[in-house]
């Protein structure tokens, strides 16, 4: 049975692999959720900014209109407090007339992928970094650190894909990061507030399964 890493290694390893891309920070942004996940990426990110003089830390965060009031705060408060260079990309929708979560697929198309999309090509982004960890879903169990998106054309990295939910919640910890007090009351996963509910069993259970049984489709779409 091999022994896992210790989450000093990993995190030794997610910096290395965020420093790969220091020589073009100005082309680089963080897929921020205001989850825990994209949070610990973007704190390491900034910090590693910081140690070299760079920066403020980009955040692209998509913001479909039906996050958690929770998320959106805690947005708001840590893109005041780190300093960050926060985009916030929305949809080109009417949200108060749009039929939210009825066909997952189409949803997440419309109100996540086409903005963030947009969002990429705007910014001349060449490097997206997101939070996404193999352990969380089987569909993302064989993805490699870096995969080369078009549509347009950029690097999509997952400095922390080699991490498991225990490392996350470590390591906040362990740095005294702040989070999202929905995790607090039950919730695991943070997404849409349609598609996301308390759950007590896998990580990703609380995701609305019709959606979670698409993410292949949505990933080909350019979904994370």
């Amino acid at each position: 049975m091999s022994v896992p890493d210790p989450l000093e290694h990993k995190v030794a390893r997610t910096r290395r692999l965020l420093s790969a891309f220091l020589d073009r920070a100005r082309r680089v942004a963080v897929a921020w959720t205001g989850g825990k996940d994209s949070g610990v990426v973007l704190w390491l990110w900034r910090g590693l900014l910081a140690e070299h003089g760079l920066g403020p830390a980009r955040a692209l965060c998509v913001d479909t209109g039906l996050k958690f009031p929770e998320v959106v705060a805690l947005r708001g408060r840590l893109a005041r407090d780190w300093g960050l260079d926060l985009v916030v990309a929305r949809p080109d929708v009417d949200i108060a007339a749009y039929p939210a979560a009825e066909d997952k697929v189409a949803c997440c198309r419309e109100l996540k992928i086409a903005p963030l999309k947009r969002a990429v090509a705007d910014l001349g982004l060449e490097v997206l970094l997101t939070g996404l960890r193999r352990d969380e879903h089987p569909s993302r169990a064989k993805r490699e650190f870096q995969e080369q998106r078009r549509d347009p054309d950029h690097l999509l990295a997952h400095p922390i894909l080699d991490w498991t939910e225990m490392d996350v919640w470590a390591f906040i910890t362990g740095q005294g990061l702040p989070y999202c007090g929905l995790y607090d009351q039950g919730y695991r996963s943070l997404g849409c507030a349609p598609c996301t509910a308390r759950s007590g069993q896998g990580e990703r259970s609380g995701r609305d399964p019709d959606k979670e049984g698409h993410l292949e489709a949505l990933r080909d779409l350019g979904y994370f």
